[in-house]
């Protein structure tokens, strides 16, 4: 296993850490405090699991699983996987702290960083597809296609 997708696989249970510690907090505010918790801290927990949980586990697979990039391949890039790796845990890093923040502090900054948080992310799943687009073909399965095999 590349230590590209080791950091992938890694910094998904971290956000999947996060988002449950979030889950915690919250259960215990409105079960225990009576209080319903803050429309942020729901987006917060949600946007952890889903994003910098599931997402970013399924692009670290996806590094790993997907055929290797044929001989004479100039576009995928390894360099590029990496930008997107960093690009992606920045994203939701500054979108779910944002978010934590913002339900405890009034502020505009915390908006916009919320929006460039979001930005980030949309920019690292658009180089994603991107760079593995010629990763995505058959290895195999068309010969067992072509013979009428099923699944």
């Amino acid at each position: 296993m590349h230590s590209i997708v080791r950091w992938y696989v890694r910094t998904s249970v971290f956000f999947l850490t996060v988002g449950l510690v979030l889950g915690v907090v919250m259960i215990i505010q409105k079960e225990l405090g009576g209080t319903f918790p803050d429309q942020q801290l729901i987006t917060a927990h949600t946007h952890s699991i889903l994003v910098g949980f599931v997402i970013l586990m399924i692009m670290g697979v996806a590094q790993w699983m997907f055929p290797r990039p044929v001989k004479g391949n100039s576009r995928y890039s390894p360099y590029l996987a990496e930008y997107i790796y960093y690009t992606m845990t920045t994203g939701v890093f500054v979108r779910t702290a944002a978010e934590i923040v913002s339900a405890f502090a009034v502020g505009v900054f915390w908006h916009w960083a919320i929006v460039v948080g979001s930005l980030l992310e949309v920019l690292a799943l658009l180089f994603f597809f991107y760079n593995m687009w010629t990763r995505i073909r058959p290895t195999g399965s068309q010969f067992r296609e072509a013979k009428g095999e099923k699944f």
